[in-house]
């Protein structure tokens, strides 16, 4: 079992940003805010906390995070999102994918099934960096090329650390590596970087 504040501070010393899920407020709406103030005091945090609604964003940001993770699967609309970005820029977009490569909305006033049309639909809105998380499927390195056309893209849900070289050729900007890969080298004392992969 690992401390999560131990952990934190190992990161910090290789990595400028940590992106944070607080399955909390993912899973019962009820993100962890005392932790995350704790955590944002020692690096720069990307928080997805399951925000549905505006407020809920700013309350992730209130706590020093660098950036509120709204995402598709969580956010109440693209009326929701238009009231985030009013109230903050500092917000990142992901889009989920379910396994069979379909979007994942958790409202229908998107109006879109397509991926590709959603990344541009938030991008018009505000937000301009959108994460793809394509789960249980690998990711589909053509669609993150497209959505990377419009506008800084990060690789999240299946993202590993042996896919980082596909990144320059998707032009993604990066892509989140999840903390089981970076546990894997913890006690060879060397950033993931170093062996192949990139948070």
């Amino acid at each position: 079992m690992f401390d999560p504040f131990d952990v934190v501070d190992r990161l910090a010393q290789d990595y400028s940003v940590i992106y944070v899920v607080d399955l909390d407020g993912i899973e019962r709406g009820d993100p962890q805010l005392d932790y995350l103030q704790e955590i944002s005091r020692e690096v720069s945090l990307w928080v997805d906390g399951g925000v549905r609604t505006a407020e809920q964003a700013i309350d992730i940001l209130i706590t020093g995070a660098r950036r509120a993770v709204l995402s598709s699967a969580y956010l109440r609309g693209p009326r929701q999102l238009k009231r985030a970005w009013r109230l903050s820029t500092e917000l990142v977009f992901e889009i989920e994918l379910s396994p069979e490569g379909r979007l994942v909305v958790a409202d229908s006033g998107w109006g879109t099934e397509d991926p590709v049309e959603l990344a541009h639909l938030v991008r018009a809105t505000g937000p301009d960096h959108v994460i793809v998380s394509p789960r249980e499927a690998d990711p589909d390195w053509s669609l993150i090329a497209r959505v990377s056309s419009a506008g800084p893209t990060w690789v999240d849900g299946s993202f590993q650390a042996q896919d980082l070289p596909k990144l320059a050729g998707a032009q993604a900007s990066g892509g989140i590596v999840h903390i089981d890969e970076l546990l894997l080298h913890w006690n060879d004392g060397k950033p993931l970087s170093e062996t192949g992969g990139s948070p």
